[in-house]
């Protein structure tokens, strides 16, 4: 099967299109023909080696952990799901990923795609929703009528975490370049802050959740903005501890745990209108497409998703 795959650590230019052999499934696996899948920061920052001690994968490695196709093969022991059923995941963070024609992925980590959902939108979801999902819900325990900062609500977290927040009857805040404040608003955002021309520590107290995106000088200064008892949700770096307590709040470092369960909950919101992907660059399974998207997810500037269609 045609698949990009690194064999060492570097630049963009390691990306490279190979022919590898077809994963077999294993009891408790699918075999999925991969329809799309899309790009996410961990992609590149596991391509530059920032992760080689977390992640001590060998080489070659097929980067992506997104996936949405069709079943083509089922393993022993997998009764949930059938041959030729439309699926999507966050697949385990092995190193057989997306990149590729083909993907094995376990049961327990699929969904059903709905069928008014297009291929390209659901591969935009499971990494980056089921993120915003841990983030507000598992660990803020969001309910109705919180306050919520979400830090770059035009990314591909926040602008699922945005949609979350709102179906669940909180008032959202968000921080963005002016250029995506109608799309963004168009989400339901309640008060758009562009990053440019005010200070989110400035015009925001009182607030019951933020969810860190960025790190940082933003991390930081989000600490003031929290009431008592708030709490702050970090993907990027955990927080100061003591920070924490000298605020009076609650901090924390969320690492996704991918979950089919909990992907099914964000197809039913997909099916039902309630969560819709922005996808903003759309690039096809080859080096040139898989290069230019790592530019883009490296810019820290894309809008919504970037994916990757293998048709």
């Amino acid at each position: 099967m045609k698949a990009i795959v690194i064999e060492q650590y570097g630049g963009k230019d390691q990306l490279i299109e190979k022919q590898v052999d077809t994963p077999e499934p294993e009891a408790g696996q699918v075999l999925v023909e991969m329809k799309a899948t899309s790009i996410n920061p961990i992609d590149w920052k596991v391509r530059e080696g920032y992760l080689k001690e977390m992640l001590d994968f060998d080489f070659p490695i097929i980067l992506g952990w997104d996936a949405a196709g069709v079943i083509k093969e089922v393993g022993q022991d997998v009764d949930q799901f059938k041959v030729g059923e439309r699926v999507f995941a966050r697949p385990a963070t092995t190193r057989l990923g997306t990149y590729a024609e083909y993907a094995v992925i376990d049961e327990e980590q699929l969904a059903r795609i709905p069928e008014n959902i297009p291929f390209e939108e659901a591969a935009a979801v499971p990494l980056a929703g089921m993120t915003a999902w841990q983030c507000l819900v598992d660990f803020a325990q969001i309910k109705e009528g919180d306050w919520v900062l979400i830090h770059a609500g035009s990314g591909g977290v926040g602008h699922y975490a945005i949609q979350l927040a709102k179906q669940m009857g909180a008032y959202v805040a968000t921080t963005a370049s002016g250029k995506n404040q109608a799309w963004v608003e168009e989400l339901g955002v309640d008060r758009f802050i562009n990053y440019k021309q005010e200070d989110f520590s400035e015009v925001l107290s009182e607030i019951d959740i933020v969810l860190d995106t960025l790190g940082g000088e933003n991390q930081e200064k989000s600490f003031s903005i929290l009431k008592e008892g708030g709490r702050l949700a970090s993907i990027v770096q955990p927080p100061d501890e003591e920070k924490a307590k000298q605020h009076g709040v609650k901090a924390g470092f969320v690492w996704l745990e991918p979950n089919g369960e909990r992907l099914s909950k964000l197809a039913e919101m997909m099916e039902e209108g309630q969560l819709t992907s922005v996808i903003g660059n759309r690039y096809k399974l080859s080096e040139e497409g898989i290069r230019k998207a790592h530019e883009a997810s490296e810019s820290h500037h894309a809008k919504g998703k970037i994916v990757i269609s293998m048709e």
